[in-house]
């Protein structure tokens, strides 16, 4: 991707409508955004109330629309909330410049603006462009009508400092307040996703009845072991329930999977971190024997074999057993997976020809 074609893509990006439901982290932004400039104005009445002796019509005006926008930000909606307190702090700065100059710091209270409006998932990018072309050129304008016109009023070096020293904490204070919110807003988020992430990536490798990895987890694991070690032989092994059918016909559906899950449990306490399990399908069972030769692979699945013909199973009032046939194949350092997986089944099929609770090697 070129810069142009991002610059266009940046440019285009879709937006929410504002109607939906408004963030959580935007709404306390807006509300504490608001809050303070709310009692920033009204900080500001009282305090030319105190230093020009009589309450000024025009502060006292905005401080009310202020909390007004405050108290109806959920039916006006975020981006015409904004744009109303965008709207109220430029008359403020306006009036106030006229009245008392540039020199109070008052111009500062334009930065919050920016970042309200850039964390506003409702705004367009292109709009923010346009929002800070306009505030720079708002600012700039004010800044030239000081100079070329004298204020109406002055203020005292007293007044002059505190307004100096609201007019720095307030704006500085919005600033903190927004980005721990949106900077915490966004870790949540990327919390939320790895862990939603884990979640799919476990969901879509474990098999949902037993807890055992499924037949793509146990690809990728021969696969990943095969790139680690290209020089290392291992043995897979397919393994069959002997009659399950007959189990499920029986004793009912709620029995076979009684039956697969104490057969898991038992596969896993059996392989442990040496070898590698998983439900390859139905009735089916695949070990995957890392460093094992034929024979060392033969005589681990005899044990299993064994294992499992002498475990109780106890479904209800029914007491029963279980056999297992076993196909077992080694790596010959030529074939590809699907082939040493296709020598372990026909194997495994020997095996039942054979009469079943039985290992082929």
């Amino acid at each position: 991707m070129n810069a142009m074609d991002f610059l266009k893509e940046f440019l285009h990006q879709k937006v929410p409508k504002s109607s939906e439901q408004m963030p959580e982290y935007y709404r306390k932004a807006l509300l504490i955004s608001e809050a303070i400039l709310a009692f920033y104005y009204l900080a500001n009445c009282v305090l030319l109330f105190l230093t020009q002796g009589e309450w000024k019509l025009f502060p006292v005006v905005v401080c009310v629309f202020v909390f007004l926008c405050l108290f109806n930000i959920e039916k006006m909606g975020p981006r015409t909330n904004l744009f109303c307190i965008s709207m109220l702090i430029g008359l403020w700065l306006t009036w106030f410049v006229h009245m008392f100059g540039w020199a109070a710091g008052s111009p500062n209270i334009l930065v919050p603006i920016l970042s309200l409006t850039y964390f506003n998932i409702y705004v367009p990018p292109i709009w923010k462009i346009v929002c800070f072309l306009g505030l720079s050129a708002f600012r700039v304008s004010l800044f030239t009508y000081s100079l070329l016109h004298g204020a109406v009023g002055s203020l005292d070096h007293l007044a002059n400092l505190c307004f100096q020293i609201i007019n720095s904490i307030v704006p500085l204070l919005i600033l903190t307040v927004n980005y721990i919110l949106f900077s915490s807003s966004i870790q949540a988020n990327e919390r939320k996703l790895t862990i939603d992430n884990l979640e799919l990536h476990m969901e879509a490798s474990t098999d949902a009845l037993t807890g055992l990895p499924n037949r793509r987890a146990m690809l990728y694991t021969i696969d990943r072991y095969q790139q680690a070690n290209p020089n290392s032989s291992y043995c897979l092994a397919i393994a069959d329930i002997d009659l399950f059918k007959r189990i499920n016909d029986t004793y009912g559906h709620q029995c076979g999977d009684y039956t697969l899950k104490e057969l898991a449990n038992l596969f896993k306490s059996f392989t442990g971190t040496q070898y590698a399990v998983c439900r390859w399908g139905g009735e089916e069972f695949c070990f995957f024997m890392p460093n094992l030769n034929l024979d060392q692979a033969g005589t681990a699945m005899q044990e299993l074999k064994e294992k499992t013909k002498n475990m109780p199973l106890h479904y209800g009032t029914v007491d029963f057993s279980i056999t297992i046939t076993i196909g077992v194949e080694e790596y010959d350092y030529h074939s590809t997976v699907e082939e040493v997986f296709e020598r372990a089944d026909k194997k495994l099929y020997i095996g039942k020809m054979q009469g079943r609770n039985i290992v082929v090697v």
